[in-house]
């Protein structure tokens, strides 16, 4: 069994097309997509269009719910501030009726059992909390105290918009002398290369995968990103999924301009340059933006977002830094 895992495509269809093609090649026996089909990149109904066509299975992430819950009461804190909010609103005048019913009647998370190979649970998040996240280096503590309540050993899960691929353990009793030398720590493995998994007799064990983002990856490479998960053996690796990661690159133009074209930049104001600015870097721009606020005596919650962005520009040169990536602005050689 070869199961294709997407996530993250937050509206891009030209990555996921240079997807589509690549599984066109590769001929995966399944596809599943782990939420954030849409926002904030202008192509949201062509995207919602090519997944509701196929049969993928599919679940919501954070910004599918962004959509569905704006004017309600449910809506995020301040999300009718078109300043910090102007992608959302920007999307929520243009998503199609069909589009946003599809959105609608999908599921928060699944629960994956194909013949003979083992279950998979599937969240964008965690399982009720779309916006956990998950990264190959966060302290294995971090990481099991989110994924405890999880019965399947095989976790797909999405949202940070990096690849991650690990095996985590747990001592499956609160007994001190179940593990007698052991100080109590839990016991992990990450990276392709596993250490000896403690007894199964005697641990909890998961096998947590991230697929990283089709549209708009924070790991530092622009190329559209997905992953390839098929069942082998216990033998060959715990829980028995073995992971493999693919990485496409593909023309970004056509979306950076859309952002133009399409109004989204004037509409969507400082959030949207910032994630202009991620499409270009692959570099978590709107972290790094509010983390120097904070740092620098700014509240981009409190005061006008334009006035800190402008400072933050300003003192860190970081305008410079993604002009200079910019692949419209960028002269290709010849």
């Amino acid at each position: 069994m070869r199961l294709a895992v997407l996530a993250d495509i937050h509206g891009n269809l030209p990555a996921l097309q240079a997807v589509l093609t690549e599984l066109e090649r590769l001929r995966p026996d399944f596809v599943v997509l782990d939420g954030d089909l849409i926002n904030p990149m202008p192509f949201n109904n062509g995207v919602v269009d090519v997944v509701r066509t196929s049969d993928w299975a599919v679940v919501r992430g954070n910004h599918e719910f962004y959509l569905l819950d704006f004017g309600t009461e449910r809506a995020p804190q301040g999300a009718d501030d078109s300043e910090r909010w102007g992608s959302l609103h920007w999307l929520v005048k243009r998503v199609g009726t069909k589009q946003a019913n599809y959105l609608a009647a999908l599921p928060d998370e699944l629960r994956l059992q194909f013949p003979g190979a083992q279950p998979i649970r599937v969240a964008h998040g965690v399982p009720g909390r779309n916006r956990v996240g998950f990264y190959q280096n966060m302290p294995d503590e971090k990481v099991i105290a989110e994924i405890d309540p999880i019965k399947e050993r095989n976790v797909i899960s999405a949202h940070t918009h990096v690849q991650v691929d690990r095996h985590l353990y747990k001592p499956d009793s609160d007994d001190p002398m179940t593990h007698p030398h052991e100080s109590g720590a839990l016991l992990s493995g990450a990276g392709p290369l596993q250490p000896p998994a403690p007894a199964a007799e005697t641990c909890r064990h998961w096998h947590l995968m991230n697929p990283g983002s089709i549209g708009l990856p924070l790991n530092g490479d622009p190329a559209a990103q997905f992953a390839l998960m098929e069942s082998v053996p216990e033998s060959e690796q715990p829980g028995g999924w073995r992971v493999q990661h693919h990485r496409v690159p593909y023309d970004r133009r056509p979306v950076l301009e859309a952002f133009f074209s399409e109004g989204l930049l004037e509409a969507g104001g400082v959030i949207a340059q910032l994630f202009y600015w991620e499409l270009v870097t692959a570099e978590p721009e709107i972290i790094n933006y509010f983390r120097w606020c904070w740092a620098n005596g700014h509240d981009p919650d409190a005061e006008d977002i334009r006035h800190s962005f402008i400072a933050y520009s300003e003192a860190t040169g970081r305008e410079q830094y993604v002009d200079e990536r910019d692949p419209l602005k960028v002269a290709r050689p010849t």
